[in-house]
């Protein structure tokens, strides 16, 4: 599974973060060519074929970027005006892929935080989530993962995720539940405990669960 480490440039308010595995990603492909080419054939697919010829190196390619998270910088400031309700980053467009079968489930996160001493440019919730995203996952743990990476960085006062997403996995084979979504949640600190303060989170978007 993607990690990620960070790199601290000597500020207290900006650090990149990478995936903690480094590989030859000229390696990793080569042998995922050679794998799905393998995959293929045992389906009784001609891998020699026209149509399927080049059809390895861009399945390879494919996954190799689905499952290598981008560079970032986790930019936080002070929390100078005291801001003690809540930001919430709506509709974060996510896709990750299911570690059962392979298949992708996409859809859209609702990020928020009650800030404490620091703050966080709005853009680095959706690199959060894309951090994460970008591993074979399973949508709960992909939920607590977000949420636990901000509690770490922010210390805030609770921290929010919603995710609502469509699995392939279950709609195009198996139950083949067309149009099915499935939302998990997690909530932390006062966004957990106090229920003015879930409130909020669940009006500023009304799709929301109770």
């Amino acid at each position: 599974m993607s990690q990620a480490i960070l790199h601290d440039d000597g500020a207290d308010d900006a650090r990149s973060v990478a995936p903690l595995h480094v590989v030859d990603i000229n390696d990793q492909q080569s042998r995922a060519e050679n794998a799905v080419a393998e995959l293929l054939t045992a389906l009784g697919r001609d891998v020699t074929s026209e149509h399927l010829a080049d059809t390895p190196r861009r399945v390879a390619a494919s996954l190799l970027e689905m499952l290598t998270p981008r560079d970032f910088a986790m930019t936080t400031f002070p929390n100078d005006e005291n801001y003690q309700e809540l930001v919430l980053v709506r509709d974060i467009p996510f896709h990750s892929l299911c570690e059962h079968h392979l298949l992708p489930f996409r859809g859209v996160a609702h990020v928020g935080y009650v800030p404490g001493d620091r703050l966080v440019g709005l853009s680095k919730l959706a690199r959060v989530v894309e951090l994460f995203s970008r591993d074979l996952q399973v949508q709960e743990r992909l939920t607590q993962q977000i949420s636990a990476y901000l509690t770490e960085q922010l210390a805030p006062r609770g921290v929010g995720v919603v995710l609502e997403a469509e699995h392939l996995c279950m709609t195009m084979r198996g139950a083949q539940s067309a149009g099915a979504t499935t939302t998990t949640a997690a909530f932390t600190g006062v966004l957990a405990k106090d229920n003015a303060m879930r409130r909020q989170f669940r009006l500023a978007g009304a799709d929301l669960p109770a």
